[in-house]
Parts: C-alpha cells; sequence; structure tokens
C-alpha cells in the first residue's frame, strides 16, 4: 500500500488551497463572527461548484467520485482556512436521497437523556441528520427539519460555530432508507473531523513559525531561541502524527481488501481494526490541534491573548471539534477495548 500522496492527490490539496485562499481569507472569517449563518452563500456555492461537497458521490450520479483518502485531504485544507458550516454531514450524505443541501449531522440522544443535544450551526441548516446512539449502533438513521426541533440558540464558544440545543427525543423523523450504514458513517464522521483537526494543528504551527522568524527579543528572532524550537518542534511531531493516522485509516476504509488483511493480521474483523484506527487517529488529531493552538498562543507572547490575533480561533474550533462524534473519553475508551 503507498502511503504518500499521489501526483492527482498533491494536484487536489493545492487546488483547494488555492480556491480556498481567495474564497475564505481571513478577512472574510472575521467579518462572519457572531452571526447567525456562518456559511456565506456565495463561499459555500464555491465549495459545490469545485465539487468539495460531493467528493464521495458517484461520477454516475453527478459527484466527483473520489474515497474517503482524497476527502481527508480536502478536510485538512478547510480547517488551515478554518471553514465554517456544516462541512461534514452535507459531504456524507451527499449522495442520499436528501441531496446537496446544508446537512447537520447530530448524534442522537439516548432514551430518556436528560442533558440537551447541540447542534452546529442551526442557521446554516436544510436538514438534520440523526446518527443513532451509540448504544444502539445497528439503529436507523433519521431526518428532520431544523424548524421541528424548536431549537434553542445559545451563546457558543466558538465565533464561527453558532450553537442550538434541543431537549428530548427527536420526534416525527423520517428514516432515510439510502443512507450508508450508520457504523461506517460515524467512522467516517470522525475521521474527517480528525482530518480537519490536522489542518488546523498545522496552520497554527505555520503561524506560530512565522511569528517566531519574524519577531526579536535581545536583538535576536525568538525562533533561535531552544526553548522556542523544543515548542515548535514538538507541534510539528503531534501534526505529522496525527496526519498518518489520518491518512492511514482513511486509506484501509478505501481498499477493502487490504484491511480485511490488516485485521486478520491483527486478530479482529475488519469493522473492530477500523474502528481502532479512526478512534485512534481522532484522539491524536484532536490532541495535536488544541496543543498546538495553545503552544502557538505562548509562541506570540502577549500578543497571542489578544483577539486580533487569529490563534483564538483555532483553538476555540478545536475544543468544539473534540466533543464531536466521540470525544476523548469514548474514543480512548474504544481503542483500549480493542487492544
Amino acid at each position: 500500500m503507498e502511503f504518500l500522496l499521489s501526483e492527482d492527490e498533491i494536484a487536489l490539496r493545492d487546488s483547494i488551497r488555492a480556491q480556498l485562499a481567495q474564497t475564505h481569507s481571513l478577512d472574510h472569517l472575521r467579518g462572519l463572527e457572531g452571526s447567525a449563518a456562518v456559511a456565506d452563500v456565495a463561499a459555500w456555492a464555491s465549495l459545490e461548484d469545485t465539487g468539495v461537497l460531493s467528493l464521495l458521490v458517484p461520477e454516475d450520479r453527478g459527484g466527483v467520485g473520489l474515497g474517503l483518502t482524497a476527502a481527508v485531504v480536502v478536510f485538512e485544507e478547510l480547517g488551515r482556512r478554518l471553514v465554517p458550516g456544516p462541512l461534514i454531514g452535507s459531504t456524507l450524505l451527499a449522495g442520499t436521497s436528501l441531496g446537496a443541501k446544508r446537512i447537520g449531522l447530530v448524534e442522537s440522544p439516548a432514551i430518556g437523556a436528560s442533558l440537551p443535544t447541540a447542534v452546529d450551526c442551526p442557521g446554516d441548516l436544510e436538514i438534520v441528520a440523526f446518527l443513532p446512539h451509540p448504544s444502539d449502533p445497528h439503529g436507523p438513521i433519521t431526518s428532520a427539519s431544523p424548524a421541528a426541533l424548536n431549537l434553542e440558540i445559545v451563546e457558543s464558544l466558538d465565533p464561527l460555530n453558532p450553537l442550538g440545543y434541543f431537549h428530548g427525543e427527536v420526534k416525527d423523523a423520517a428514516m432515510l432508507e439510502d443512507a450508508p450504514a450508520a457504523d461506517l458513517l460515524r467512522r467516517q464522521a470522525a475521521l474527517l473531523s480528525a482530518a480537519y483537526s490536522v489542518g488546523m494543528a498545522s496552520e497554527v504551527l505555520e503561524l506560530a513559525v512565522d511569528y517566531a522568524k519574524g519577531r526579536e527579543q535581545f536583538a535576536r528572532p525568538i525562533g533561535s531561541f531552544q526553548a522556542i524550537k523544543h515548542l515548535l518542534a514538538d507541534c510539528l511531531t503531534k501534526a505529522e502524527a496525527a496526519r498518518c493516522a489520518v491518512q492511514f485509516a482513511a486509506a484501509l476504509h478505501d481498499q477493502e481488501d487490504v484491511a480485511v488483511a490488516e485485521a486478520e493480521v491483527m486478530g479482529m474483523s475488519t469493522g473492530q481494526m477500523l474502528w481502532r484506527l479512526s478512534a485512534g487517529a481522532k484522539l491524536l488529531a484532536d490532541e495535536a490541534a488544541i496543543a498546538n493552538a495553545r503552544t502557538a498562543v505562548q509562541v506570540y507572547g502577549g500578543m497571542g491573548f489578544t483577539w486580533e490575533v487569529p490563534i483564538h480561533l483555532y483553538l476555540k474550533r478545536a475544543r468544539v471539534l473534540a466533543t464531536r462524534f466521540g470525544n476523548r473519553k469514548a474514543m480512548a475508551e474504544t481503542v483500549a477495548a480493542l487492544y
């Protein structure tokens, strides 16, 4: 199996990076802070037009027809630019009867749950799709209109990720007959989330390195100080380890024969092996995004704590994503149970 990016994947990465530099500049994002709807119409349309949201839809159904390996490459670039909106649900369910809509993907609450269920970017959603609760792994995937949920809009930690809550069970939700299996969809969502986090971890590292090269103290760039070098080297290690884990897990999802052989070597089912890799990848990616953003704040010194420096946006998004599609505790328990 080849783990380096192919020429086509490199070209895909570079083209997406160039597009996002134009459509999702920092100034553009700062203008969306605190808005009820953050999926800007023109910017979202550009994602649809270039096939970003139809990567996994077969070509004979109007999509791009690529696999999860290409999707994680693209989502890493989305993370670098902090692209807001319901990206994961819209990408994973674009090939279903829901079609090309802005789809929020959330986990159904457990039966009798007292805590509210969070829905990201409620002002942007056309449909909310519900994964069955992990306690019911073979349950159906359902969908409902955001208006039917009576969402309570609350203040969000992330100014580019508005938040709504609903209480209780989802009533009158329609079953999504042509959705992928819930177990597969949950793994794919975890990997796309992880890829986005890898992008954030890489971008804040680059921002910190650039700042360390230009910021002088004691007549020397602070990047020449050993303590700063060590901090940034640790960030690079975290980002690269997470990237490798995400791409490995995605590649095995795309190559069934290799996944089966790998599972046999590990002495477990294919599904168990893929879950171990996916959960491990998300653990590493979430940790890399949070730790690297915190380190970047430190490298920026007093400026790192100000609203003007964008590092705080990455840190806030990283903390939000770390609670989606499997939090640290759930992913760690999944990995531990499969060793």
